[in-house]
């Protein structure tokens, strides 16, 4: 939330009226590292440490930081709102880090990445959740050539993609009776599962 929602808004006047940095004056992702004073920098870690140095030694439940008003005093109910939350984190730390590495690699689209509009948004492949996706910008230019290109490729390689796991699954279930390699006394049920098959597979194979 912390680093979508100042695509949108950020706060009126001065975040350090010392330095005359404004709040609009910050720029998004990465960049903003380097705006933030250190005093700010200071902020954040105190800020931080005043919830977290009371967990240490604690005979709290994990993440027992004695505010509950989401909480249940159903153990079932508890545990299900616990799995969810740890659900939730896991996925937000990944997806913060992919935020993370796009901004840095790539730079950000601003809005658009997160709710973009295009000359493209009606076409197949547009679907919830994302709508029409395209954090790169790829499409940003209008191209109608290109971009149907990039559907052909897309299909493509998703096909491919579905038919290799399914190539990946099954060989743990079932397997050809006979040789994969007569010549070399290799049988099919001799060929180990993923990718240590390649190099049991004989180079003609390959």
């Amino acid at each position: 939330m912390g680093y979508i929602v100042p695509e949108y808004f950020k706060f009126p006047g001065y975040l350090s009226p010392s330095e005359s940095l404004q709040f609009s004056d910050v720029p998004n992702g990465l960049a903003a590292l380097d705006k933030v004073p250190l005093n700010g920098w200071l902020q954040i870690v105190l800020f931080c440490g005043f919830f977290e140095f009371p967990t240490y030694n604690s005979d709290a439940a994990p993440g027992d930081l004695g505010w509950k008003p989401l909480t249940s005093s159903d153990p079932d109910e508890l545990k299900r709102k616990l799995n969810a939350e740890l659900a939730n984190g896991r996925l937000a730390m990944i997806a913060i880090m992919g935020m993370l590495f796009q901004n840095g690699t790539f730079g950000t689209t601003g809005p658009e990445m997160w709710f973009p509009g295009s000359a493209f948004e009606n076409e197949l492949g547009v679907q919830a959740p994302t709508g029409f996706w395209d954090p790169a910008g790829f499409s940003s230019d209008g191209d109608a050539d290109i971009f149907k290109r990039r559907r052909e490729t897309e299909l493509k390689h998703g096909r491919v993609s579905m038919i290799a796991c399914i190539g990946y699954i099954v060989p743990e279930y079932f397997r050809w009776p006979g040789y994969l390699s007569p010549s070399e006394g290799i049988a099919f049920s001799s060929m180990p599962s993923g990718l240590k098959a390649v190099s049991a597979m004989p180079a003609v194979g390959l």
